[in-house]
Formats: structure tokens, sequence, C-alpha cells
């Protein structure tokens, strides 16, 4: 049983949207079982539906008003450099109403649901083996992985939602009596979990490169370095993921086909940024080609 897993990494998404169009249009993978965390959980619904087309058009053209409804970014420019500044009024207005999270992603359910529609959802769960969500269950401290088969069409756009939620800058939400939060706050990509599942072949996409070719620049005040050390977190978790994943695929006798952004594609992949996406799609693709040429 073959498997396509991909990573978290906000707006770097694009990247594995291009990896994937190739790896299933060019080398005719079909795939059984769809894994993802975070903003994989966005594209791997398409994926299983194998309409790329729709995908491309979806995840190159959101915006940040697509995504937040109380946002706590402001988008700057200078030079050809993009990134993003703390939006003080909209943080301020967030701890007035008591709010433990610097913005809201309400936006990005409805979002989500407007571009998933539940005849695409009964397809899904007719014609596929799996598709799975990482979701992390902050009140257990524990990850989940939430399945399509096991949900109802709104029980399962909200897990979707859910795996997206990088707090403390998005919703933080309660289903059940427990707060749920981004999947990659506990596994940024599922390896393991597709091992589990049954997956004897798996493409995993890591939305990061596999060394680091220079040094980051920290942030000048303490929102902007919070970023930073939130994003060094995950990286770290991730290579966790990566290692315990090559370890289960090794026991296993499952083949396991790594594939890493050739370089560091962004600074804060919460900018979301048509011409950027566009161009790290046209990448993912032309670097997949690249590596099985």
């Amino acid at each position: 049983m073959r498997a396509l897993v991909i990573s978290g990494g906000g707006s770097k998404g694009a990247f594995a949207g291009g990896v994937a169009q190739y790896l299933m249009e060019n080398q005719g993978r079909k795939y059984d079982m769809f894994l993802g965390t975070s903003t994989g959980s966005l594209l791997v619904n398409h994926l299983a539906l194998g309409d790329i087309g729709k995908l491309y058009d979806v995840f190159t053209n959101v915006q940040q008003h697509d995504i937040f409804s109380i946002s706590p970014f402001v988008q700057r420019k200078k030079g050809d450099r993009e990134y993003v500044s703390i939006d003080f009024v909209n943080s301020l207005w967030q701890f007035i109403r008591r709010k433990r999270t610097f913005g809201e992603s309400k936006a990005l359910r409805r979002h989500i649901k407007r571009n998933f529609t539940e005849e695409e959802y009964n397809r899904i769960k007719e014609t596929k083996e799996d598709v799975v969500v990482t979701v992390s269950n902050l009140s257990m401290n524990r990850v989940e992985y939430k399945s399509i088969k096991d949900y109802s069409y709104e029980e399962y756009c909200t897990w979707v939602w859910i795996s997206c939620n990088y707090i403390p800058f998005m919703s933080l939400a309660t289903v059940d009596g427990y707060e749920y939060a981004d999947g990659g706050l506990g596994c940024v990509i599922p390896i393991r979990e597709a091992i589990i599942r049954g997956a004897t072949e798996i493409d995993a996409i890591v939305l990061e490169a596999e060394q680091m070719e220079r040094s980051k620049v920290l942030g000048k005040n303490p929102f902007s370095l919070m970023l930073n050390l939130f994003g060094h977190l995950l990286d770290q978790v991730e290579k966790n993921d990566i290692v315990i994943g090559k370890l289960a695929a090794k026991n296993r006798g499952v083949k396991l086909n790594l594939y890493y952004t050739p370089t560091s594609l962004t600074e804060n992949s919460l900018i979301f940024s048509k011409r950027l996406m566009t161009k790290w799609w046209e990448q993912g693709y032309e670097y997949a080609q690249n590596k099985h040429e």
C-alpha cells in the first residue's frame, strides 16, 4: 500500500503541491493513503481526489484574509524581502477581549468548507483507503490522528482546520471538552503513523531544507523573536519525526522516499503571497523532476 505524507509548513505547502503534481502526473504514482499535518492536511484532500488543477488554483491564490479573521500580523516589504511585524491594534484587542491567542483563524474554516465540498468528501471515502490529518490534544498532552472514515463532513472539516491552527497566532479550538491546536506541535510529518496504518511504500515531502545553508536572522522585537523560537522548536520536532520514521521503515521493510526543499524558502511561512507560492509550486515540480532524472 503506497502512502503520500506531507509535513507542516504554512505557505511552503505550495512546494509540496509541485512535488506531488510531478509524482502523480509524470511518475504515475497512485496512492492508497494520504497523511498530512497543518498545511499538509489542506493539501491531502485535493490530492486524494486527484484534482491538482483545483488545488493549484486554491492554494496559490490564498491570501491573509482567507486565513485570519483577526490577523496578528502586518505584512511588509523591503526590497525583494517580504516579512511580517506585529499588528499592535489587533493584538491589543485580543488582550482586551481576554483571548489567549494573538489572532483568530475562523476565516480558514470557512475557506476549507468553501473549497472542499461534501460531495468531494464522500468521493474520497468511497475511493481511497484512508486520508488522515494530525492534531495536538493540548489538554491530554498527546498527538491524535483523525481519519476521514471516522467523522462526518462537518467534523472532518473541523479537524482539518484544527490541524492548521498554529497557536498562539491562530485559534485555539475546543472539541468534547479538550483543547486542540496545530498537529505540528507534536508531529510535523507523520511517517511512522503511515507505517503503523499499513503503508509499504511512502513518499514523504518535508517542507524544510535537509541542511541549513545559512544562519537565521533573529527577530528584533519579542513578537518576531517568538516566531523564530517556535520555528526552531518545530524544526527539532520534524528532525525527530524523520529519524523515527526512518527507523520504523527500516524495521518493517518499508520503502521511504524523502523529498526536501532544496533551500530554505522563507523566513516566515505565515506570509501568503501569490507571487511566492506560484514560484514555490514551480520549484517543487522542477525539484522532483530533477531528482528522478
